[in-house]
């Protein structure tokens, strides 16, 4: 396999290993590294790619595999959440409001446990199949969609918590 049919198979599925890598990591530097070392160690074992049945799937559970070690390790310690996903702008206001029902839903996001964490962000976001999914992260579909049940309801829950605030 040379580097054009390399290209051509991986590139196109870059966006979503960034953004589950985003979600688990919530650094954007540390999601690019992540994607960048997937995409090395993808590369070191560019011979094997053609016998994965879904090279996609396979690059998924790599990322997430590798970002949750990540978090296990010493370094991740050292790692400081930023926030710096938003630019500076005139009518920043008017930006926030519009996209604070996404952030707030985010923010709930960021506070599942791992396993619903990465079901929701597969599922809703990234929209795979649950037998995808349940392969991805070596589970059956069963306890996939009992994490993503589990997930929308938290989630679910927290948004009336936060909209109702007060109203009683």
């Amino acid at each position: 396999m040379d580097r054009t049919e390399f290209i051509a198979i991986v590139m196109p599925f870059k966006d979503k290993l960034y953004r589950l890598a985003k979600r688990i990591l919530t650094s954007t530097d540390e999601a690019e590294d992540a994607v960048q070392e997937v995409f090395l160690k993808l590369w070191k074992g560019k011979k094997n790619i053609e016998n994965y049945k879904n090279p996609e799937a396979f690059a998924i559970t790599m990322t997430k595999n590798y970002c949750l070690d990540r978090l296990k390790s010493k370094q991740a310690s050292n790692l400081k959440i930023v926030h710096s996903n938003y630019q500076t702008s005139e009518n920043i206001e008017k930006n926030i409001e519009a996209n604070d029902g996404v952030a707030i839903v985010f923010k709930i996001m960021e506070t599942l446990p791992e396993q619903q964490k990465i079901v929701l962000q597969l599922r809703d976001v990234e929209q795979f199949e649950f037998s995808e999914i349940a392969k991805m992260l070596d589970s059956n579909e069963t306890a996939i969609r009992v994490a993503l049940s589990r997930a929308r309801k938290t989630v679910r829950d927290e948004m009336i918590k936060k909209y109702n605030y007060g109203i009683s």
